[in-house]
């Protein structure tokens, strides 16, 4: 019997890569959540649908575009009583030409959602143009796009495997405030915050309402940060306009370290 075919060849390497990897992320999961220094994040925008509007719209963009998710995460901070003034740096890198693997589905099988994870970080290592260390740091790729009336854009996420989001935005100065909302939302996940919403998309009681106590209950005036929605009425939640209306919750806050209570 060949002990060493092919097969039992990939899985061993399979298992390498797996076990080098869970110890990476657990040593930037320790670096990264201690809150002794400001978690630098990176912006890399990508033209998701190759337009010439969503070129020049990418072209526009400054530093200064994303300062709102660091006076959120500041406001916070403060809030919590966190020992760090300014927990987040956020800087945007340069763009990129190539989009990120495809996420799998949810039926997909386990071996297949850890090869994705394997092949987004691979992805990510080889399309970030720059030299810095990923070991201390975020990144999220930000894929624009112009959009098309009635079409929800596909889904974002952000995994705490590898402190990588990938954004899903629109290419529109009127909706800038609303995907930082998302970038903060995908951000914290990559920190360990866990989603707030139901399958339907509406807040989860009480940790993803901004004002659990409030009387009547309905309608919420701001979002949760982790369920990303207003509460209307117990079927119906807005997305807000921006990190103007959106809280971070005591769960979050502890979720992320924040918080001990």
């Amino acid at each position: 019997m060949n002990l060493f075919s092919f097969r039992t060849l990939r899985i061993l390497i399979l298992l390498f890569l797996l076990v080098f990897a869970a110890l990476y992320t657990q040593g930037q999961m320790l670096n990264t959540t201690n809150w002794i220094e400001p978690l630098e994040v990176m912006i890399f925008p990508i033209n998701g649908d190759q337009s010439e509007k969503t070129s020049r719209y990418i072209n526009t963009l400054h530093h200064v575009d994303f300062r709102d998710i660091d006076d959120f995460m500041e406001k916070y901070a403060r809030h919590y009583q966190l020992h760090l003034r300014q927990p987040t740096r956020t800087r945007l890198g340069s763009e990129i030409s190539e989009i990120p693997p495809a996420p799998p589905r949810p039926e997909d099988s386990i071996t297949a959602k850890a090869l994705w994870s394997l092949k987004l970080r691979y992805w990510a290592w080889q399309n970030t143009p720059d030299d810095e260390s990923n070991y201390t740091r975020a990144r999220v790729y930000i894929i624009y796009h112009q959009g098309e009336p009635e079409k929800a854009l596909p889904h974002s996420l952000g995994l705490q495997k590898g402190l990588i989001g990938v954004v899903h935005a629109f290419a529109q100065e009127k909706q800038a405030g609303q995907n930082n909302m998302i970038v903060a939302h995908e951000l914290l996940h990559t920190v360990g915050a866990s989603d707030k919403y139901n399958a339907d998309g509406t807040p989860v009681f009480p940790d993803g309402f901004a004002r659990p106590d409030l009387k009547p209950l309905y309608p919420q005036r701001k979002a949760e940060i982790m369920a990303g929605r207003i509460a209307i009425d117990p079927h119906r939640a807005a997305i807000p306009k921006s990190l103007r209306y959106v809280v971070m919750g005591e769960k979050t806050a502890k979720e992320i370290g924040w918080s001990s209570d």
